[in-house]
């Protein structure tokens, strides 16, 4: 009886397992960081918030229950954030504030094969901070007349602000796509939307949160 309870207890792992697969995947990324406040104006400055490429890469694992339904969790690191134009007014110069918020990513799907090649996915995400990065890009007739160190400082305080006003985690929602190519090499693409406002202490109601899409590439170790 023992050897019989024995081999079933190993049938079974070995049947968990075959369902079970490992995985790495890398892309692109597009963000968006998304205030209350929308575009603004003050004092001859005009800034408008746009979106940042980027990019990640990371890994997964995902078990399937049977040729429908599986469930996936994933571990990226991802170069996300945004982009702040600023018109200075009568200058004719431009500042570009690329905004780098590098986090570690946790995402968990549900997932749906309408086929055996084409999944479709939704879940939660939970993300973490690295570190935040800051680069400024002036452009127009007038760039060449700012002095660089006046750049370096100005991005140094932004870098200071952004770590010290944001929240180091963030929450939201993704649903995506992927479709399997070739044995298990695949292309992926999904949209997440924050649900978190990543402004510590807000004043006025005043909210930021991130979106962002991506598209990329993987493979499935068979």
């Amino acid at each position: 009886m023992k050897k019989i309870l024995l081999a079933s207890a190993i049938t079974l792992f070995a049947g968990l397992n075959a369902q079970t697969t490992f995985g790495v995947k890398a892309g692109y990324a597009l963000s968006k960081l998304n205030s209350s406040e929308g575009d603004f104006e003050f004092g001859g400055f005009e800034a408008s918030l746009k979106s940042k490429s980027g990019f990640y890469i990371g890994g997964l694992v995902e078990h399937k229950f049977n040729n429908k339904f599986a469930v996936q969790g994933e571990l990226e690191y991802a170069n996300l954030g945004g982009k702040a134009e600023v018109g200075i007014s009568g200058t004719g110069i431009t500042l570009t504030e690329k905004m780098n918020l590098n986090r570690i990513v946790i995402p968990v799907s549900a997932r749906y094969y309408a086929t055996p090649e084409l999944g479709i996915y939704a879940g939660p995400y939970v993300s973490f901070k690295t570190n935040n990065k800051v680069k400024f890009e002036l452009s127009g007739s007038n760039a060449g007349m700012v002095d660089p160190s006046g750049l370096r400082e100005g991005e140094r305080y932004l870098e200071r602000e952004l770590n010290d006003g944001l929240k180091s985690t963030d929450f939201g929602l993704f649903l995506g796509a992927d479709y399997n190519i070739h044995k298990g090499l695949f292309v992926d693409a999904r949209y997440s939307f924050g649900l978190t406002n990543m402004i510590k202490n807000p004043v006025d109601g005043e909210t930021l949160k991130m979106n962002f899409f991506q598209l990329g590439v993987g493979y499935k170790f068979k």
